[in-house]
C-alpha cells in the first residue's frame, strides 16, 4: 500500500521523501544508553566474554521482534549477526563493530573503566572509543530502520563480532571462513574513520579506504657471554643498541597511493598556509627531502601514511646485572604500506643493521592485503552527500589507517569496506586504548543521524 500511494504522489507531481521523520535526540539518548549496557560488560582480551555482550543485544533486538544469532568459535567468543531483509535488487549493506577491548591499567583511571560512567558532557569507560561506541551506534541506526517499516532495496546487515584486538580468528576471519553467507554484501560500514567535532560543529569526515598491514621483525643479537667486570667487544647488548639506534633516523622511501594522494590533495584545501605548503609540495622533485624531513619532526601522523614505518617497541636481554649475556633481542614493529614487498623490505632493514653478528627474523601473522576502496563507489558518494547535506561547512576525506582492523579480511573477501566513527573533539581526541576512554555524548545523535541517512540513501 505505502508503494503504491508513493507512485501515485510522484504521478501527480508531489515530492515524496524516503525518510520516515526521527527524533535524532531521542535516538542518539537511546544510542548511549546501549554504549553503557555494552561498556559495563567487561569484554577485555584475553579472555575475551564477547558472548556475553552479544546476549546483551540479543535481548535488545528480541524486544524489538528482531531475530538474532550467535556464532562461536570458542566458547565465550561470541559473534552476533541479524539481518532486515529487503526487497533483494540490491546486495546488502553491513553494519558492524567489534565487542572486544583491550585491558586496562584501573590504577592509572581516574573513573572505574567499567561503570560507563556519565560526566563533563562525555561517556567514560573502556571500548567507549574502540569500538563499543561504533557498535552502539550502528545497533540503534539498525533497530530504527526496523521500526520504520521503510522498504528497502538491499537487506541491512548488523554485526558485533569478537576478536578484533589481536585474535581475529575467532572474529571477522570466523565469520568468513565459516559463516560468510550471514554477513556477504556488497558493502560494509566499519571502524577507522570519524568526525572532527569542534565547538559543537563537525569540520571533517574522514573516511578509511584502505589501511596499513602490521607486521614484526625481531633483531637477534649473539655474543659470548662472561662476567660483567670484563668487558666483551661481542657483548650483544653493545651490538643491539647500536643497531636499534639507527631505527631513530632511517626511514624507508616514500610510496603514495591512490588515497593517500587524495587525502593530502584535500587536507591541503583546509589547512594552515605553512601546512597545506607541505602537502602540495611532496612530489616536489626540488624540495621534497625538506618537506618529508619537516613532517617526520612535526605531523606524525602525515609521516607515518608516507611510507612504510618502523619503530622499536621492546629491548630484551640480560637477566642479572654482573653477566654478559650471550643473546638480546628488540622487537621492531613494523606498519607496512599496502601491497608493500615485505621481502625487500626485511633486505633493507638487514642492510641497515649491517651487523653480521644480529639477525632479522620475521614474525607473527598479517591481515590480508587489498587495494584501496574507490572513492567514486555509491556508498562513498553517498557519505560525502549526507555529509554537505547535515554538516556543509564539513569536509569528506578518504583516509589510509596507520593501525589495522577487520575491515581487511572483509575486503579480502571482496566486500567494499569503509571505516567510519564517531565523533571526538580536541579535549578527546584519540583515547582508544589509552587510560580515561571516554566519548562526547553530543557527538552520538550527530553519527546516528548521518549514519541513518547513509544507509537510507543507498538502501531506499
Amino acid at each position: 500500500m505505502r508503494r503504491r500511494v508513493c507512485l501515485f504522489l510522484i504521478a501527480a507531481g508531489l515530492s515524496v521523501s524516503p525518510l520516515v521523520a526521527q527524533d535524532f535526540a531521542a535516538s542518539g539518548d537511546e544510542a548511549i544508553s546501549l554504549l553503557q549496557g555494552m561498556v559495563r560488560i567487561d569484554s577485555s582480551s584475553p579472555p575475551g566474554n564477547e558472548t556475553e555482550v552479544c546476549e546483551f543485544i540479543q535481548g535488545v533486538l528480541a524486544a524489538e521482534g528482531i531475530e538474532s544469532h550467535i556464532y562461536e568459535m570458542e566458547l565465550g567468543r561470541g559473534n552476533l549477526v541479524a539481518r532486515i531483509p529487503g526487497n533483494g535488487s540490491k546486495r546488502p549493506i553491513l553494519l558492524m563493530g567489534h565487542i572486544d577491548v583491550v585491558g586496562v591499567e584501573r590504577d592509572s583511571w581516574t573513573v572505574d573503566p567499567f561503570a560507563a560512567v556519565i560526566k563533563d558532557g562525555y561517556l567514560w569507560g573502556r571500548g567507549a572509543q574502540d569500538d563499543k561506541g561504533m557498535t552502539a551506534g550502528a545497533l540503534e541506526v539498525f533497530l530504527m530502520i526496523a521500526r520504520s517499516g521503510i522498504e528497502l532495496d538491499r537487506d541491512v546487515i548488523f554485526m558485533a563480532n569478537a576478536g578484533e584486538e589481536g585474535m581475529a580468528h575467532l572474529g571477522v576471519e570466523f565469520m568468513v571462513a565459516e559463516h560468510f553467507d550471514k554477513i556477504d554484501a556488497e558493502f560494509a560500514l566499519n571502524e577507522g574513520g570519524g568526525f572532527s567535532l569542534i565547538d559543537g560543529e563537525i569540520t571533517r569526515l574522514t573516511v578509511a579506504t584502505t589501511e596499513k598491514v602490521s607486521t614484526r621483525m625481531r633483531l637477534v643479537a649473539s655474543g659470548t657471554s662472561g662476567h660483567g667486570s670484563r668487558p666483551r667487544p661481542d657483548n650483544p647488548i653493545v651490538a643491539l643498541a647500536r643497531a636499534v639506534a639507527k631505527f631513530g633516523l632511517w626511514q624507508p622511501p616514500m610510496r603514495l597511493n591512490s588515497t593517500t594522494r587524495e587525502y593530502f590533495r584535500r587536507m591541503a584545501d583546509i589547512s594552515s598556509p605553512e601546512t597545506a605548503y607541505l602537502y602540495r609540495n611532496l612530489e616536489n622533485p626540488e624540495i621534497t627531502d625538506l618537506v618529508q624531513e619537516q613532517l617526520r619532526l612535526t605531523d606524525l601522523t602525515a609521516n607515518s601514511m608516507l611510507r612504510t614505518s618502523v619503530s622499536p617497541t621492546i629491548i630484551e636481554g640480560g637477566f642479572r646485572r654482573n653477566v654478559i649475556p650471550a643473546e638480546a633481542i628488540a622487537t621492531l614493529d613494523i606498519r607496512a604500506l599496502p601491497q608493500e614487498d615485505t621481502l625487500w623490505l626485511k633486505a633493507e632493514i638487514e642492510r641497515v643493521v649491517d651487523d653480521s653478528t644480529i639477525e632479522v627474523v620475521r614474525f607473527g601473522t598479517r591481515r590480508p592485503v587489498s587495494d584501496p576502496m574507490p572513492i567514486d563507489s555509491d556508498l562513498f558518494r553517498a557519505m560525502e552527500k549526507i555529509q554537505a547535506d547535515l554538516f556543509p561547512a564539513a569536509t569528506t576525506i578518504p583516509t589510509m589507517l596507520t593501525g589495522g582492523t577487520d575491515s581487511s579480511q572483509l575486503r579480502a573477501a571482496g566486500i567494499l569496506a569503509y571505516g567510519i566513527g564517531l565523533p571526538t573533539d580536541p579535549a578527546t581526541g584519540s583515547r582508544a586504548h589509552g587510560n580515561d576512554e571516554r566519548t562526547p555524548i553530543a557527538g552520538m545523535p550527530l553519527f546516528v543521524e548521518f549514519l541513518y541517512k547513509t544507509v537510507l540513501e543507498i538502501s531506499n
